[in-house]
């Protein structure tokens, strides 16, 4: 049996101090203030796999608390009905992602809820995290997204690093033309 941890992210406090996650969540809290959707108070909400920092400002923005998922989410089922879903940086490391996703569909409240996901954009393999068992194309996340019953309303890509960083070296240098997060606010078709 393969070392199912090597595809997981310890949140401790080293990661949740570190630059390039401090960036993502701000520009993810960005591309979710963005949404239409928003701007309404949720009742309730999940976020799939471990809480970070980011989870505080969600809760925030839609006034209501987030439950953490706490199970494997290759296989297991969720439980609950909720306005809300988000699965920021955990789709790449699941064996399983269209289970996740139809698993986030079933859970969600209805044709108005919404289910917010960033991914790492696909990078060459010597450009690769070795933590993440998947990184796809747009293309590929799209079919992804339509499998599992999900239309994209909106979408957008940003870089994590500050500017400074990618002129370090030549592997610094090819992650400022592919090391993008891909986000995306998805709802039911």
């Amino acid at each position: 049996m393969s070392n199912l941890s090597q595809y997981r992210n310890t949140i401790d406090q080293r990661y949740c101090t570190d630059e390039a996650n401090r960036i993502r969540w701000q520009k993810t809290m960005r591309f979710v203030e963005g949404s239409k959707f928003a701007r309404s108070k949720a009742a309730s909400a999940l976020d799939l796999g471990d809480r970070t920092p980011l989870v505080g400002e969600l809760e925030n923005l839609f006034g209501c608390t987030f439950e953490s998922s706490c199970c494997d989410l290759d296989v297991d089922a969720l439980s609950g009905r909720y306005d809300v879903v988000t699965a920021f940086e955990v789709l790449e490391h699941l064996f399983n992602p269209l289970h996740a996703l139809l698993e986030a569909r079933k859970v969600l409240s209805g044709p108005d809820s919404r289910l917010f996901v960033s991914v790492p954009a696909a990078k060459p393999a010597m450009l690769a995290s070795p933590d993440h068992f998947h990184e796809m194309r747009p293309q590929a996340l799209q079919s992804l997204f339509s499998r599992a019953g999900f239309r994209v309303v909106r979408h957008d890509a940003f870089r994590i690093r500050r500017w400074p960083f990618y002129l370090t070296g030549l592997k610094p240098l090819l992650r400022a033309i592919y090391e993008k997060v891909l986000i995306y606010e998805l709802a039911k078709s």
